[in-house]
């Protein structure tokens, strides 16, 4: 019975070392792409051919915050005849759609029953395609979120991109409340670190950046070859990146065009937000992950072979719990043998704690300098950024027990405008 217990340790301690070199080369592979994250910002440049663009905003019981977007694209430095401004009002109960009408918007209804931002889309795209012939097709397609702000030069550095090759691009984004509380500060710096340490590293080396959400472009001839828009799960931003990547469309990093989004003030608002991202990876991954495969081994794609890895990160996330458990039974083991003492161990976890909150400390303030943004003023969410990237580790599991299926809206609140915005980011 001994030899039998000592060679199942023995085995747990090479698992558990096979599972630290596993993790450490998966660590290393994005700590040599964000090495490119201090490259200069890509330039795409002027270009007298104006396209014809559509902002399309899907927006559910937002007449707080819509005005304010629909103001900021009418103050864009494009001409003013070669864009329209869509709202999509579904789901309302409140005045969105007149709010909308007011500042100047179109209004597209929905005819069919709608259940998430994707179903929106698809609605909306499925009417564009059926329009080509008509004339009534746009180049291409910028797509908000109500709550947002948008930079006046966006659909200008899109239409460069555009025509320097993007069929999708995606903008830089930045936050409306970064200072009002550790929370929303946290999320501010979780864009802060996307937009330079995963985008911009990656815009470097040729490969894809991920469509975030909101403040993305899409040409029509791209939605077209895809027969529309025909995603199907709760993250319609991260599926389109691996359709687009499975297309050979490399999707393109704009940090011109900026946009300023409303972030989550408590926990409990980013804790089902996040759920729904978490979800939709899961989705995103059971449907594109094999497809993906088979082009990396097929063509020997780098693309896919980057989307694999960003969607492993929640396989890296359980491997790197069962290797803390591992360690745990090695520990108790040692301390049984009387290897090791309970006291140096409660070292090492406080040691080991530590490293991580100021590792965390560390990252999150790099990204805020180089995003260009005062730490002082960051410091709430600096602070915070710990428990914001660790509690994602009991959200994962959360959702890998029992997905989050419901779209659970997300009040938007904070009207404030373009001009002040971009008062308080000069001072």
């Amino acid at each position: 019975m001994e030899i039998f217990n000592i060679n199942i340790m023995e085995t747990i301690k090479i698992i558990r070392v096979s599972l630290t070199v596993g993790l450490f080369l998966y660590s290393m592979y994005f700590l040599i792409i964000c090495l490119f994250s201090f490259s200069p910002d890509p330039k795409y440049p002027q270009t007298t051919k104006k396209n014809r663009f559509a902002a399309v905003i899907a927006a559910r019981n937002e007449e707080e915050v819509i005005a304010n977007l629909v103001q900021s694209l009418k103050k864009q430095n494009y001409p003013k005849d070669l864009y329209d401004i869509i709202v999509i009002p579904n789901n309302c109960t409140d005045n969105t759609e007149q709010e909308a009408l007011k500042s100047g918007a179109k209004i597209f209804k929905c005819k069919r029953n709608i259940k998430s931002k994707g179903e929106v889309l698809s609605e909306f795209f499925d009417h564009m395609m059926s329009q080509e012939d008509q004339g009534e097709a746009y180049d291409a397609y910028c797509i908000f979120d109500a709550d947002n702000l948008v930079d006046e030069d966006f659909i200008d550095s899109m239409n460069r991109a555009f025509e320097s090759g993007a069929y999708s691009a995606q903008g830089y984004r930045d936050s409306k409340n970064p200072y009002d509380s550790p929370v929303s500060g946290s999320y501010a710096i979780y864009y802060y670190a996307a937009n330079r340490f995963f985008n911009h590293a990656r815009s470097h080396i040729g490969l894809s950046a991920l469509i975030s959400g909101s403040g993305f472009m899409i040409s029509h001839e791209l939605v077209r070859k895809m027969g529309g828009w025909n995603t199907k799960t709760m993250t319609e931003d991260i599926e389109l990146t691996a359709k687009c990547v499975l297309m050979d469309c490399r999707v393109y990093w704009v940090p011109d065009a900026k946009i300023y989004d409303e972030q989550p003030l408590a926990f409990e608002q980013s804790w089902i937000q996040r759920k729904r991202w978490t979800t939709g990876l899961i989705q995103v991954t059971e449907l594109y992950l094999w497809p993906l495969i088979k082009k990396t081994l097929k063509e020997g794609s780098l693309k896919s072979f980057d989307v694999i890895m960003f969607m492993s990160a929640l396989l890296g996330q359980i491997l790197y719990i069962v290797a803390i458990l591992l360690t745990a039974v090695v520990d108790y083991e040692l301390v049984n043998s009387g290897l090791m003492t309970p006291m140096y161990i409660l070292y090492r976890l406080s040691g080991a704690f530590v490293l991580s909150y100021i590792f965390c400390i560390m990252m999150s303030t790099i990204a805020v300098i180089m995003a260009h943004k005062r730490p002082y003023k960051m410091r709430k969410g600096i602070s915070y950024f710990w428990v914001f990237v660790f509690s994602w580790i009991p959200i994962n599991i959360a959702c890998m027990i029992k997905k989050e299926t419901v779209w659970h809206q997300i009040d938007h609140t904070i009207s404030v405008n373009i001009d002040e915005i971009e008062s308080e980011e000069r001072n």
